[in-house]
């Protein structure tokens, strides 16, 4: 069980402003978790899934490393899923002039490593492209996609990416009260239900081992680029 006093590192909103100096300081990695707020994610799961699981991981990486989690951005360039109720969405170059700013306001503060921890597919481009051109900081862009490999065994059904065995089992590990275990048939195409892949064989164990997975991949990243950390 990790311990208020094993965390190693510290999410942003929980301090003060003489508290965030201090620490900016000192050369941290602030991790910018970012997450949909409101998007689709089929009949079964929340349209928070994104955030939560944003979230989850940002709160894994305060836990293993000594960063500064910044509050999770829940807004992004999600252009698939704007006839679905309640998704927000923002134009490419909106998104992209969002997360340029906020950099610019953590290295205006003295931030020089920032890392985006994105949890989407559409924002992968804008995002690699914001990292690319950044000035005045050290900017790596961990895509969620692309981790967790070690715990891709357990997965069934491997064919799909949207609200499919893998959300649908992160969702029952962190959130279980938030699926709809009663919609977990899916009925219709993509362009009905905002869905692809099959979520029945999802479960909370394999939710846990992906998180876990992933931490690690994100971690190991981390110490990578920036070998202090570790």
């Amino acid at each position: 069980m990790t311990t208020r006093s094993t965390i190693k590192g510290v999410w942003l909103e929980d301090l003060t402003w003489p508290e965030a100096k201090a620490r900016f300081a000192a050369n941290p990695v602030v991790v910018v978790p970012i997450g949909a707020a409101a998007k689709a994610h089929g009949p079964h799961l929340p349209l928070k899934t994104d955030a939560i699981t944003a979230r989850a991981l940002a709160q894994a990486l305060v836990e293993r490393l000594p960063v500064i989690a910044a509050p999770v951005l829940g807004f992004g360039f999600y252009p698939a899923f704007t006839s679905f109720a309640g998704s927000q969405h923002l134009s490419v170059e909106t998104f992209k002039a969002l997360v340029r700013e906020l950099i610019g306001s953590f290295t205006a503060h003295g931030v020089k490593r920032i890392a985006l921890l994105n949890t989407g597919v559409s924002t992968e481009k804008p995002l690699d492209e914001v990292a690319a051109a950044a000035a005045g900081g050290d900017v790596l862009v961990l895509h969620m996609r692309l981790m967790g490999q070690a715990a891709e065994a357990l997965i069934e059904n491997k064919s799909g990416g949207h609200a499919d065995e893998r959300e649908t089992s992160v969702v029952l590990a962190l959130e279980p009260r938030s699926v709809r275990l009663d919609k977990l048939a899916l009925e219709g195409p993509f362009e009905v239900t905002g869905a692809t892949g099959d979520p029945r064989r999802a479960t909370a164990f394999k939710g846990e081992r992906l998180l876990a997975a992933r931490t690690s991949d994100m971690v190991a990243a981390l110490a990578r680029r920036w070998p202090d950390l570790s």
